[in-house]
């Protein structure tokens, strides 16, 4: 006899009452990782920055928790939460452009891809953007490029370090043109800031790819990435059919690009604020020297006048 029988037996008999009400779990009360499908309790989840304890799989964040884990609390203060994207080419692809924005925003409740503001993270002032993957992939339109560019020149302006957290599928296509113009403008206000010899840190999320890339992600003066993030430029598939090769298998993640250059270190999520603040204090421009007052000697006579009993 089964074990499935024989409680149907019981149940049947009376010994268990068909009456009884099976206990109610909440939805989202667990979370099964995706790498090694072990359950962990949410709320333990979050307490750990969305990094499961067992493999170190790190899941993805989206922008608000993001700010959560890197800010000292109490200090976030948003900036140009305003500016709203617009359809100027009047697009349409399987639908139009501007349904699309709308679509979006209500379900993500951003405005778009990027928030920004100046925070204290460990005591440290900072300029900080973090992009989110949620909002149609994380591209890079016109009010992205223009709310970055805000905040760096906000930021050189201040003299504040700025860091960018990057999560992007790359140039947003139904921008066109204007899209692209933005790797040329959040690049020449970083060089306005390099020029003043301030710190500029990205951080490469999963996944980092397209015109990001191939722009203000890579033009840090300490390139972060988180571990087995995703970054490229083209598809792993277009680079195949492009070189007629095949590809080694960790191809395009964090750790290939370590080992070629590309970044320059890989730091786990539960210790990056700690790293980040390192860095910060590491950069900053050395107190001034203090200047004392020249001596002034005093005058000593040549003779001193003894006392004889």
């Amino acid at each position: 006899m089964s074990l499935f029988d024989w409680f149907a037996n019981r149940q049947k008999s009376g010994v268990i009452s068909s009456d009884r009400q099976e206990r109610e779990i909440a939805d989202g009360l667990w979370s099964k990782c995706p790498s090694c499908g072990v359950l962990t309790y949410t709320k333990d989840l979050r307490a750990n920055q969305m990094v499961c304890p067992e493999c170190k799989h790190h899941n993805r964040v989206y922008s608000e928790e993001r700010v959560w884990q890197l800010v000292d609390a109490g200090s976030w203060q948003p900036l140009d939460q305003h500016l709203k994207p617009i359809d100027p080419l009047k697009f349409r692809d399987r639908k139009a452009y501007g349904d699309r924005l709308r679509e979006t925003q209500d379900k993500t409740s951003l405005t778009d891809a990027v928030i920004t503001g100046l925070a204290q993270l460990d005591g440290c002032p900072v300029a900080l953007g973090v992009m989110d993957f949620r909002f149609m992939g994380g591209s890079m339109g016109s009010v992205v490029g223009e709310k970055l560019t805000r905040l760096i020149e906000r930021a050189t302006q201040s003299q504040t370090p700025v860091i960018i957290v990057c999560a992007s599928g790359g140039a947003r296509m139904q921008e066109g043109m204007l899209s692209l113009m933005q790797m040329a403008k959040i690049s020449a206000a970083l060089e306005r800031h390099r020029e003043q010899r301030l710190l500029y840190i990205p951080v490469l999320t999963h996944p980092t790819t397209g015109g990001v890339t191939a722009s203000f992600a890579m033009l840090g003066d300490v390139i972060v990435a988180e571990p087995k993030a995703t970054i490229a430029f083209a598809g792993r598939r277009v680079v195949e059919q492009t070189l007629r090769e095949k590809l080694p298998d960790d191809f395009q993640t964090a750790e290939y690009l370590l080992a070629h250059g590309f970044v320059d270190v890989i730091i786990p999520r539960t210790a990056l604020k700690k790293t980040l603040a390192q860095l910060i204090r590491l950069h900053q421009p050395p107190a001034p020297p203090i200047h004392y007052s020249p001596h002034v000697p005093v005058a000593i006579p040549q003779s001193l006048p003894i006392k004889v009993e």
